[in-house]
Order: structure tokens, then sequence, then C-alpha cells
């Protein structure tokens, strides 16, 4: 089989369809998810072992494979002709290799992701901490990017990214832009972070923040002339606060605490809602700090936020409910998709 060949087919299936993952696995045949959908490709054949490792193998070079076959997991990414561009992660089931591809989508502005127009005023800060949240598969990357790429079209910055594995890749226009990727460019993110105050760097994207040390030297960049953005796997303004405090021993929580209240500068969790005339649409939760907040965060409050968002919407704030209604009100999406993705189902009721 021409491995290569076979698997820019499935790749180039995966484009056609408008789809955003491809599923690779020996012993079943590839499938790919479309609209939040898994749709398997029954007209191909079962994949074998062999052919699994004939894929690894115009994948991945002999090193990460090495690596691959030691670690029993590996992330990466793939260039698809120059058109295309798909992060990846292979691992191990029942001693078979398995993987999956989220296709990237190319770097979009925030109009064209209609996300509100404050991401981009919070863009051209000089300094503070930008996290975007929500579950896998998001668009988080996406808004990231997007933030990203308004600096390099606005402003003669220097932007460093460090991430696992690289995602969008940016032409560099009015900024210098230095892409890191993790384990080819730096051993790991919290190294490559503290090396950044020695690079004169302006912005600071941090692909996903996994540790607390990688955490607080964030926060530190964010309080010393630095914009820094990045990424968290959590619900909502609230949570993710509390997941940032709580990742600390008690003995550092409060400082932690200080230091986010006085370097935040705000919070935007989204989802992505199937629409009724097809595609997805973003719905979104945003947080921004001020003294009410940063209050709240270190008086141990952080359970008063919820409320602190939906009466603060005359200072840009968006609270996830009213961000569903209007999309209802719009005809964008359906009400059973609303209460779906409600966190708050009952309080989204009294809305309506």
């Amino acid at each position: 089989m021409d491995y290569k060949k076979e698997f820019e087919d499935l790749v180039l299936n995966v484009i056609r369809e408008n789809g955003s993952d491809l599923h690779l696995g020996a012993g079943r045949v590839p499938a790919i998810r479309v609209m939040g959908e898994l749709i398997f490709l029954v007209k191909r054949p079962v994949l074998t072992q062999e052919d699994m490792l004939g894929f690894l193998s115009i994948i991945l070079d002999k090193k990460k494979i090495e690596n691959f076959k030691e670690n029993q997991e590996a992330d990466f990414s793939y260039d698809y002709k120059g058109e295309a561009r798909l992060r990846g992660n292979a691992f191990f089931q029942k001693g078979l290799v398995n993987m999956v591809f989220r296709l990237v989508p190319k770097v979009q502005t925030l109009e064209e992701l209609r996300l509100p127009k404050i991401l981009a005023d919070l863009s051209r800060k000089k300094q503070g901490f930008f996290l975007v949240v929500g579950p896998v598969g998001q668009g988080k990357s996406t808004t990231l990017s997007a933030m990203v790429n308004l600096i390099n079209n606005e402003q003669a910055r220097h932007i460093i990214t460090i991430e696992d594995p690289i995602e969008h890749i940016y032409v560099p226009n009015k900024s210098i832009i230095n892409q890191r990727e993790v384990g080819i460019d730096t051993k790991d993110f919290h190294i490559a972070l503290k090396e950044v105050f020695r690079e004169d760097v302006n912005v600071i994207l941090i692909g996903e923040m996994r540790n607390p040390e990688t955490i607080s030297t964030a926060v530190t960049a964010a309080e010393t002339g630095h914009l820094v953005i990045s990424t968290l796997h959590t619900n909502t303004a609230a949570q993710t606060i509390d997941r940032i405090i709580d990742s600390f021993p008690g003995s550092q929580q409060d400082q932690i605490r200080t230091e986010l209240a006085a370097s935040l500068l705000g919070i935007f969790s989204q989802r992505l809602i199937p629409r009724i005339a097809g595609g997805l649409v973003p719905a979104y939760e945003l947080l921004l700090n001020n003294n009410a907040v940063a209050n709240l965060i270190r008086e141990k409050r952080t359970h008063e936020i919820d409320v602190v968002i939906e009466t603060g919407m005359e200072f840009g704030m968006v609270d996830l409910n009213h961000s569903l209604l209007d999309l209802v009100r719009a005809g964008e999406i359906s009400i059973e998709n609303a209460y779906q993705y409600s966190l708050n189902p009952k309080g989204l009721e009294r809305l309506i």
C-alpha cells in the first residue's frame, strides 16, 4: 500500500466533508467526525497493525517513532501539501496502534469567527494575563490564533509561541513571530517560558498550562510587562480561577491569589453550538477583571463571580445564558441546543 497516498486521501476526505477529526486504528475502518458525529468509512478496508505502522512511518521520523514506542504516547503535527495542518496524537490500545488527527482551521479573523469585538481590545493590551477556556474541541486554539494574528497585523511586537505541537502557522507581518515546539525547539513549557525573559518578548502564547511552575511563571510574566495568553480545559471563569489556585500547595495559594488578582485581564469560555442552517456558531462567557473581581479573587469568594458576570454587562462582560439566548432569538440555534449547552438551564429558562 502507498501509505502516503492513502493517508492524504483520508485527510482530503475530512476536508471535503467539512469534518474536524480523523480516527485511525488497527482492527477497524477509518472514521471521521463531522458536525460532532462520528461517521465510519465502511467502504474502506479494516486497517491492520501493519497499516498503522505504515502510516506512522510517513508521519513521524525514526527518532519520534522510537520515542513513541518507548513512551507509548506521542503528540505531533502534519502538514498536508501546504494547504492544511493537522494536530495528531498516537497511542496504544490493547497493544495496537491508534491515531487521532484534528484538522487545524486556517487562521481567521475575530469577525470571521463571530467573536466579540472586545477580544480585539484585549489583544491590544500591553500586558496582562488572558485565558481562553472550554472543553476539548471547542475552538480555543482558533480563537487564540485570531488574537495573535490581529497583533501581528497591527503592531510591531515580538511574539513567542510555546506549543505542543505547533498548530497554526503565522506569516510575520508587522511583528516578529517565533514559534517553539516542545520536544523539538525546547524541552518543556516551563523551561521555554523562563527563557522568554531574556528574549525581548512582548507577547507570549502558551499552548497549554500543565503544571504550577508554568502557571506561576506565566503570571509573573504578565506582571512584568508582557501580554500572556493561554488555555485551560475548564468550563467557566470561576472554575478556571479555582483550578489555577488549587494547583498550588496551600502555603502558596494566598500569594498566587494576589498575583492573579493583579495580573488577570479576563477569561473567555466558549462552546461551539450546531447552527440550524448548518455549521457551528460560538456561544461564550466573558469575565473581565475589575476591582470587584480582583477583590473576590483575593478574598476567596470566587463562587460569587458568576453573579458579577451576570450583572456586569455594562462593563462588557457576557453571561453564557445571555449569549445562548441571543443566538436563539437570532434563529441561529435551536432552543433545545441552548438548554443542552447551558451550564445553568434553570437560569436560561427564567430568561426565556
